[in-house]
């Protein structure tokens, strides 16, 4: 898929200290509007905090984080989704009581512009927002194929499906970029071709650019149109899903393996 010019999002030199632990080091990489960037490394490499610094929940000491041209540093957290950009979460983040639908129309409200007193005495301006933050749930859900279980509280539904609907909740914000923190974590063969699927979908059909933090290689070099690698906090390489295939750092970073040992696949 084409790109513009500018990217959609830069990432220059960020760096986070923990104490005496470097988490990153000087990290610098651009997001093309309307790829889908994979974003790799070992257990510890740096991937999670870089995804909390871009949801502005963990400040970065040194660098900058763009996003259409505009630094986020100084933007507080609540405005990130207001911002165009949406995310879900390794460890599942929802109102288990509550059914898919008002699930969904959580992450809908998150681009809401009326008031608390225009809420408070329904104004007909909030009324027609809230028709249409309803019809972009229900946009969602059918794209997502939810709507059979949309009535059903969230904490009954299988691992998968909850999954589906953190998701849903994400894109009814109306990202931009989608931020998706280990989207194949408890997922069988056949549920991780399904969300290959979502994940090519959410960009050529949504127009929605993609940050992927994922574990599973083969998601990851099926997917993805570019790919950073971290280890120890470092950019250890960049390319395409060929190019860090045969990346000697990148094998060696997973494996162990020496140098030498190019045309091994990392597990």
């Amino acid at each position: 898929m084409e790109s513009s010019a500018e990217p959609l999002l830069r990432v220059r030199d960020v760096t986070v200290r923990f104490g005496g632990i470097v988490a990153l080091d000087a990290i610098s990489f651009d997001v093309a509007r309307g790829h889908i960037c994979g974003l790799i490394g070992p257990n510890g490499a740096g991937k999670t905090t870089l995804f909390n610094c871009l949801s502005r929940l963990y400040r970065y000491e040194h660098g900058d984080i763009r996003f259409e041209g505009h630094s986020i540093t100084a933007l507080p957290t609540h405005g990130i989704a207001g911002l165009g950009i949406g995310r879900t979460f390794q460890n599942l983040a929802m109102f288990r009581t509550l059914s898919v639908r008002e699930n969904v129309m959580v992450g809908a409200h998150a681009r809401s512009s009326a008031g608390f007193l225009a809420s408070a005495l329904r104004l007909p301006s909030v009324k027609a927002e809230e028709h249409g933050l309803r019809e972009r749930a229900e946009q969602i859900m059918a794209f997502l194929k939810l709507q059979p279980m949309a009535a059903q509280p969230v904490g009954t539904l299988p691992f998968a499906i909850q999954k589906r609907v953190e998701l849903g909740r994400a894109l009814a914000a109306e990202p931009k970029l989608l931020l998706l923190d280990e989207p194949a974590a408890g997922l069988n063969h056949v549920e991780l071709d399904e969300l290959a699927r979502l994940i090519r979908e959410i960009r050529d059909r949504l127009g929605v650019t993609v940050l992927l933090v994922e574990h599973h290689m083969g998601l990851v070099m099926g997917v993805s149109d570019r790919i950073v690698a971290l280890n120890f906090g470092r950019k250890i390489a960049e390319g395409t899903p060929a190019e860090i295939r045969d990346d000697a750092g990148v094998i060696e970073a997973y494996l162990g393996a020496p140098n030498e040992q190019r045309h091994a696949q990392p597990a």
